[in-house]
């Protein structure tokens, strides 16, 4: 039997820093990882998708979003099963409980939307633990795998949620126990156990039985997620009494979230990072944030701004990350000799220059940014 464990789709997902053209861009590719399972089924002769919970971002979506994710999942043919997780839990409000979600949903998909067993197939079955609200109050995989015993069917455990090895928080009841996951695996009771909530690819255990897909399509920087933008296809082997398995990732995503740290402190350094800023490929699908530290003169500062500038209108975003970024702006003697301006404008460059160099930091701040437009502006910087 062969399947595609999904998760964290967070469909009407947003992020804040990406332009306006970029973000119904990165929407669009979201849906486009979804529906592209499609594909991966037939290529690789899954019978059905599990969504080990956060299918959407949150349960209050704009109706487009509902529709058109439902149209994707539509375009996957092959069954698919939907676990609600913490941003789309199945409390009163519920995307899946909503009109426009009972009326628009395809016949291949079917909500996990009772804690316990479904049936799948011919002797195959789910082991759903849906999430009922954003702060259960239990293990609800424990709450899941209460009454169901081994009896020669091939199962499927599908959770959304941290593991207490990788989650040892005492004070969250909702953390899964991967002791009594270990134990229905050793005892048969399941065979696979489709975890959602990490956005990274992530094996649990030595078992080689117990996995997060991570999310198909990166959500946070390489800081956070390490490895998105996986699907897994897992085999379970029916004909074998120990039910082994396989697991293989397949890269689905398209975008990348990118952190680069640099020291800058001279024109060398601003023309490297130029250059590694260019050989970035797939500007459009890519978000850099700038770790930048260093001294520069006002100069190699608007040579600086210069180049992300340049860079800010090709990439989906490219910002400075303010909290790890700390550059000094130093003002050399001789920069402004060249300008060719006298008398009273003279006087105020001299005042800005000295103000640039004093300890008062907020008016250092803006004399050093009025220097560099100056030096911008007349074409000193190239």
């Amino acid at each position: 039997m062969r399947f595609i464990h999904t998760a964290d789709w967070q469909l009407g997902m947003t992020r804040h820093f990406l332009n306006d053209d970029a973000q119904p861009r990165y929407s669009a590719a979201r849906r486009d990882a979804v529906s592209a399972l499609g594909t991966l089924a037939a290529e690789t002769g899954a019978q059905f998708v599990v969504v080990a919970g956060d299918v959407f971002e949150h349960n209050q979506l704009d109706p487009k979003v509902v529709s058109q994710s439902l149209e994707a999942m539509r375009a996957i043919g092959v069954p698919v099963y939907l676990l609600p997780g913490n941003h789309d839990p199945l409390d009163a409000s519920s995307v899946y409980t909503s009109a426009l979600f009972v009326a628009g949903r395809p016949a291949n998909v079917t909500v996990l939307d009772r804690s316990g067993v479904h049936d799948v197939g011919a002797g195959v079955q789910i082991v759903g633990a849906p999430w009922r609200s954003k702060s259960p109050t239990s293990d609800l995989v424990a709450e899941a795998l209460d009454g169901v015993s081994a009896d020669g069917t091939t199962r499927i455990l599908v959770a959304h949620g941290g593991v207490d090895a990788l989650d040892p928080d005492p004070d969250k009841p909702s953390v899964i126990g991967l002791d009594r996951v270990h134990d229905a695996l050793a005892s048969g009771v399941v065979h696979y156990v489709a975890l959602g909530d990490k956005h990274s690819r992530t094996q649990v255990g030595p078992t080689g039985r117990v996995w997060y897909s991570g999310s198909p399509e990166v959500t946070n920087y390489d800081d956070v997620e390490r490895d998105p933008g996986h699907v897994l296809v897992v085999d379970i082997d029916e004909d074998d009494p120990a039910r082994p398995v396989t697991v293989i990732a397949r890269r689905v995503g398209s975008w990348r979230f990118v952190t680069l740290r640099r020291a800058v402190d001279n024109s060398r350094d601003v023309t490297d990072l130029d250059i590694n800023l260019d050989l970035l490929p797939d500007k459009d699908r890519t978000v850099v944030r700038l770790a930048l530290t260093g001294t520069l003169s006002v100069t190699e500062r608007a040579a600086l701004d210069a180049c992300l500038d340049k860079y800010a209108r090709l990439f989906a975003s490219l910002r400075i990350w303010e909290v790890h970024s700390d550059i000094a702006v130093v003002p050399e003697d001789a920069e402004f000799a060249d300008l060719g301006i006298g008398g009273f404008a003279a006087a105020a460059v001299d005042e800005l220059v000295a103000t640039a160099k004093s300890a008062e930091s907020e008016a250092a701040d803006d004399a050093q940014a009025a220097l560099a437009l100056l030096l911008r502006l007349t074409g000193q910087t190239a």
